[in-house]
């Protein structure tokens, strides 16, 4: 039994010292540690440089640099409802060129278009109306009325002598009181009668009285009104644009819902010239002026440079608009937003609306 424990014994101390050799061995062959393999050197000989990045090619002379975006001639104009309402259609596409009033999205007008219709028949029975009484009566009804007089007449010209020989012949006993009473009576009803009748006559040939018309008149203008009212109401159910320009986004579907001035729906933008606005450091202010030449770069384009001029000077100071995600940019710094126009693009190298820049405005 003792043979074979020392045996493992001697095996496991063999192992021990195969182990610690080879260790030993590694050791002397290995590189120092302090000099790079040749693989972390080249690993680190490739290149550290972005294309296109600006900060690596500034222009040579005396310029002030800031950030800036690209925007229209006269900013953005966000379209938005005045009244809240479900999207029945989008009438606009994204890059489409719309005129001043052009529609851009018609919301659910049902009601609108029901209640225009109601208005525009009120006004058509008060204009039927007002024709009436301005024109009077017709032809056909004068001449219904004169022989109406006419009859009249002769009814009370008939019971006054139908009185009158009555009265005579009750004074010879042939007639009594109670029937000459009843006479006169007739003969005065019928008198009445036609007076009513000759005053009907000449009203329907005199026409309407000046009240009826002003009360006429009166009721067709506020039929035409509501009218107008009804129209407004249904055409501000269609959102239109308020100025001449290119669509820019359209941030609406049909069938969603668009609340009262909350989201725009539509955004426009004048880009028959486009113009940058850039941030410039306060410490530079002295050395920017209205005038002066400008040169703009963007990581689209790298190693093309756009021109332009500073057409106008801030009139606050504010924080930054554009910032570049550059761990050594200061972001406390107050800045002063000057307007360059720029010159219109190569048509293979366009700029787009809300594209970052970066700007050297010539300080010369």
């Amino acid at each position: 039994m003792k043979l074979p424990r020392l045996r493992l014994g001697w095996l496991l101390v063999a192992a021990v010292f195969v182990f610690l050799g080879t260790n030993l061995v590694r050791a002397v062959l290995a590189d120092e540690p302090t000099r790079p393999r040749p693989a972390d050197v080249a690993r680190a000989a490739r290149s550290t440089t972005q294309p296109g990045d600006e900060r690596l090619s500034v222009p040579v002379g005396d310029y002030v640099g800031g950030n800036g975006v690209v925007e229209p001639r006269d900013r953005e104009t966000r379209v938005a409802a005045s009244q809240g309402g479900r999207i029945a259609r989008v009438l606009v596409e994204e890059g489409q060129r719309v005129a001043e009033g052009d529609p851009l999205v018609a919301l659910d007008a049902e009601i609108e278009a029901a209640a225009l219709a109601v208005a525009e028949a009120e006004l058509a029975a008060a204009e039927a109306e007002l024709a009436l009484r301005v024109r009077g009566s017709r032809d056909e009804d004068v001449l219904a009325a004169t022989a109406e007089a006419e009859a009249g007449y002769a009814r009370a010209s008939l019971s006054r002598g139908v009185a009158e020989r009555l009265q005579t012949a009750a004074q010879g006993g042939g007639a009594t009181r109670d029937e000459v009473e009843r006479a006169r009576g007739q003969a005065d009803a019928d008198r009445a009668t036609a007076a009513q009748l000759e005053a009907r006559r000449r009203a329907s040939v005199s026409g309407s009285r000046r009240e009826e018309l002003v009360a006429a008149r009166a009721r067709r203008d506020a039929a035409a009104a509501r009218r107008d009212q009804a129209r407004a109401q249904r055409e501000v159910r269609t959102i239109r644009a308020p100025i001449a320009g290119e669509v820019l986004q359209v941030k609406v579907r049909a069938g969603e819902y668009a609340p009262p001035g909350g989201e725009p729906l539509v955004v426009l933008g004048d880009t028959t010239s486009l113009r940058a606005r850039i941030d410039v450091d306060e410490r530079e202010l002295g050395r920017v002026r209205v005038g002066a030449t400008a040169r703009l770069r963007v990581s689209a384009w790298p190693g093309v440079d756009f021109a332009g001029r500073v057409v106008a000077l801030g009139r606050r100071m504010g924080r930054k608009n554009v910032r570049t995600d550059d761990p050594v940019e200061r972001n406390d710094t107050k800045i002063l937003e000057v307007l360059v126009e720029l010159a219109q693009p190569p048509a293979d190298r366009p700029l787009f609306v809300g594209q970052r820049v970066t700007a050297f405005l010539d300080a010369r």
